[in-house]
């Protein structure tokens, strides 16, 4: 079955309600999470409103909107790539407002799911790739998106347990895309691919060198927390980038 116009609309935001509702039910109350300004290394601004205490970790976060705005297929196009292309296109469209909301409000709620919701999101890579290698197996893509869900119980078990789930969703998205970077890949591709490992590697790095990174003059302002949300989206691009053009090779192989 074909996916239709607004599946990707309703899966993206039904599933982002499901986890509000979850957490807001209080379950993942005990899960270690990090609340409160000291845990960044940007300075939060004396007479700024909550929304932009700390306004260049903020205000990146529109990036992602950006970004997600211009992924959305446009032209009235429709198709199972189409599908996978705006589903993780609303992805990010959604995950901005969530790391926003939890740097306004520094609630626990807020910092949980902006956790959990990371997961699915790196999930998705996984599952686009299964889909050029293998084609349209919805049953499969969602258990996969369920898994990956569920991976954030790790969270509840070990003070550490987010960052284990994360460090596990990045090798199995490595391992698939290597994989189907050698069945429909070219240079291009690979390039792009070695592109997002390089924004992946500062994704993870920058936001955990935070505090030391600070000491730097030139990380004073615009921090590493900063620079890892700018790497976040560079690797987002470059997951359209690759992706796109596996779709185009795999059409003109068929």
């Amino acid at each position: 079955m074909k996916p239709n116009s607004r599946e990707p609309l309703v899966h993206v935001f039904g599933a982002l309600a499901l986890c509000v509702g979850v957490v807001a039910s209080g379950i993942f109350d005990d899960v270690h999470v990090d609340i409160g300004y000291e845990h960044y290394a940007e300075p939060t601004m004396p007479g700024f409103p909550a929304a932009l205490a700390m306004p260049a970790n903020c205000l990146v976060n529109l990036a992602y909107a950006l970004l997600g705005w211009y992924w959305l297929p446009s032209g009235g196009k429709k198709g199972q790539a189409c599908y996978f292309q705006e589903v993780f296109a609303l992805m990010a469209l959604g995950y901005g407002p969530v790391q926003w909301g939890r740097l306004w409000t520094q609630h626990r709620w807020a910092a949980v799911l902006d956790q959990w919701v990371t997961l699915p999101i790196f999930a998705w890579a996984a599952v686009w790739c299964h889909f050029l290698e293998c084609g349209w197996l919805p049953g499969t893509f969602l258990a996969m998106e369920a898994m990956s869900l569920a991976s954030y119980l790790l969270a509840m078990f070990h003070p550490q347990g987010f960052e284990l789930a994360l460090a596990g969703h990045i090798l199995i998205v490595f391992w698939k895309a290597v994989q189907i970077q050698r069945r429909l890949g070219n240079a291009t591709s690979a390039w792009i691919m070695a592109m997002g490992m390089v924004s992946c590697l500062g994704f993870v790095c920058l936001k955990l060198w935070d505090q030391e990174l600070a000491q730097c003059m030139l990380f004073r302002r615009l921090t590493g927390h900063f620079w890892s949300k700018i790497c976040d989206v560079l690797q987002f691009h470059c997951a359209f980038l690759f992706f796109a053009r596996l779709d185009r090779r795999q059409l003109k192989s068929h």
